[in-house]
């Protein structure tokens, strides 16, 4: 099946100009000072939130570096 008329080149355009990528955001953790992803665990302390840590030993996430 086709479809019923062409799709113009404006049309097209003005669809993909929410396609582009957005740099996500970097936040400092507080815990270590580092920069971390926001809404994400970071990677030496865990720390997602205040009072939400998250321990990983298989990823590494949390834990001390031996």
């Amino acid at each position: 099946m086709l479809p019923p008329q062409r799709v113009s080149h404006g049309r097209t355009r003005r669809r993909r100009s929410h396609h582009a990528l957005k740099p996500f955001t970097v936040a400092t953790d507080p815990v270590s000072g580092l920069p971390k992803a926001h809404h994400r665990a970071a990677k030496d302390s865990g720390f997602v939130r205040p009072g939400l840590q998250i321990k990983v030993p298989k990823l590494g996430i949390g834990v001390p570096k031996v």
